[in-house]
């Protein structure tokens, strides 16, 4: 955070939120904001002068994860209790409201025709993203953009999926336009290969990444996992769109040397999850996509994806690798929290 220079990113007075990522209640490594990581950003803002009564953690909710079993058993809970932190669910007393951005939308007024919904809270805080480095079935790779995706859009976000490239610029571009400051601090202690951000093959990495610039820390993780950031849509259109730097030969990157670092992840790989989900937003049944996500008969999709996450692949499967990840050094230590 140091390197990055990140206080003159994040006023003081300013209320800050630290954006813990949950992709899924269950511990699984490389999946959720690691609790050494929160706690080293807390540790670092209360050295250097930041007042914990202005810094909260903050959680969304989806329709498949839940939050509150996540922030338990991924130990955030414990973190945030530890520094005794306000703790803030955004869908549990917190007023939304119709936000009308400056920028020029790509997708978002399209898709919600009755006004884009953000947490009021979110007006002029200071915000933190705490994502993982792990690689997505919808976008190849997900960081410190995708984490936006949960504390600004309401639980119809699932509705911009099959424009979630176009989704992410649009959510950047609004959270340039509302926050007081943003920055990113950004865990691959362990990195995740495969179809993320659940079902993925994991590997000890011993990186942490950092910075302000959104676009410019995603670039760097896509790099590392093997992958042309601006082969990316959604980095290179925020490139494009100035809201940051998507072009790795021109971020000025500090600390150790990744110049010949290539993991040679794969980000195309699919579950059976998610091969229903790209053929109903892409594929055959996109005709049928109001139909089948907007409709009565939403909640199926729900179903299937916890039945098939929770119920199968996690026991069956997820479970031999979290065992396996547990006896690293870093295993011992989230089971030391």
């Amino acid at each position: 955070m140091h390197l990055a220079e990140y206080q003159k990113y994040l006023p003081k007075e300013n209320d800050t939120a630290l954006k813990i990522n949950i992709s899924w209640h269950h511990f699984y490594p490389a999946c959720s904001t690691t609790p050494w990581q929160l706690e080293g950003v807390i540790k670092t803002l209360l050295a250097d002068g930041y007042k914990d009564e202005l810094i909260h953690g903050c959680h969304n909710r989806t329709v498949v994860v839940d939050a509150h079993k996540g922030e338990k058993l991924n130990k955030h809970k414990k973190v945030i209790d530890k520094y005794k932190l306000r703790n803030i669910h955004l869908y549990e007393g917190e007023e939304w409201i119709t936000y009308t951005p400056k920028a020029k939308m790509l997708v978002l007024h399209d898709i919600y025709k009755d006004g884009i919904q953000i947490p009021k809270r979110m007006i002029g805080e200071n915000i933190i993203h705490l994502p993982t480095m792990k690689t997505h079935v919808f976008t190849t790779m997900t960081g410190a953009m995708k984490n936006a995706f949960g504390g600004l859009l309401h639980e119809k976000r699932h509705w911009t999926h099959s424009v979630i490239h176009e989704t992410l610029v649009d959510l950047l571009a609004i959270q340039q336009e509302i926050h007081g400051g943003i920055f990113a601090v950004m865990d691959g202690t362990f990195a995740g290969d495969g179809p993320g951000p659940r079902c993925m093959r994991l590997h000890e990495k011993n990186y942490i990444l950092a910075s302000a610039d959104q676009v410019a820390i995603d670039a760097v993780s896509a790099k590392m996992m093997g992958f042309d950031p601006m082969e990316l849509k959604f980095i290179r259109l925020a490139h494009e769109r100035g809201l940051g730097c998507g072009d790795v030969s021109q971020i000025e990157i500090v600390g150790e040397d990744i110049s010949k670092v290539n993991w040679h992840f794969s980000g195309g790989e699919n579950t059976f999850a998610s091969r229903g989900q790209k053929a109903i937003y892409w594929g055959p049944l996109k005709p049928l996509e109001n139909f089948l996500l907007r409709t009565v008969l939403a909640p199926w999709s729900y179903v299937a994806s916890i039945l098939y996450h929770d119920y199968y692949w996690y026991p069956f499967i997820g479970s031999k690798r979290v065992k396996k990840m547990l006896k690293t050094q870093w295993g011992k230590l989230f089971e030391q929290y």
